[in-house]
């Protein structure tokens, strides 16, 4: 719960009883390997917050072939705000790509922090504008070569490299999982 406050607080001040009533609204879940927090064609309900393990966001394109848009880890916001906020079906899916243990706000609960917290809407924001921007950090730049994408990924997500599938760091990169390993082992 501290990881969460402290995230909190670096986009505004709260008093300590607005900080348990932020606790209050609060779950702790946990989620699979590739269990989804969110679903494409749902609305999605609820918010998170990652305190261990990393989600990834993802679509399928008009060929079918599923893309991995970005990647989420430890101290991030993980929501499809844009649908969350106007209610509207998901056109992506955000799922667990390790175990992972999230702290959870219900629609109703992240509401009822706007109406009751002076100040709150300012916060929620700069939270949501980081998750946003975090989100939309579109894969590495295609006219890059594939080497230096892969490389920049390491440089720019070290923790990430031996903790998700290969597959997915691949898609990420925008280059098959065979090129991924002959990009590997000529950089090893």
């Amino acid at each position: 719960m501290k990881e969460l406050i402290e995230y909190i607080l670096q986009f505004g001040n709260l008093n300590p009883q607005q900080i348990t009533f932020i606790e209050q609204k609060v779950t702790v879940i946990s989620l699979k390997k590739d269990e989804y927090f969110s679903e494409a064609g749902k609305v999605p309900k609820r918010v998170g917050f990652v305190l261990e393990g990393v989600i990834r966001g993802c679509y399928y394109n008009n060929k079918g072939e599923e893309i991995t848009r970005c990647l989420i880890s430890e101290n991030s916001l993980v929501v499809d705000y844009v649908n969350f906020e106007a209610n509207a079906f998901s056109s992506e899916y955000l799922q667990a790509c390790t175990d992972c243990r999230l702290i959870l706000f219900s629609k109703q609960d992240w509401e009822e922090l706007s109406q009751t917290i002076v100040g709150w809407d300012n916060i929620k924001n700069k939270m949501v504008q980081k998750c946003m921007f975090q989100k939309s950090r579109k894969g590495p730049v295609i006219s890059q070569d594939a080497t230096t994408r892969y490389l920049e990924f390491m440089q720019n997500h070290p923790s990430l490299i031996n903790r998700i599938p290969l597959a997915y760091i691949a898609s990420y990169l925008g280059v098959t999982q065979q090129s991924l390993s002959r990009i590997r082992k000529n950089i090893h």
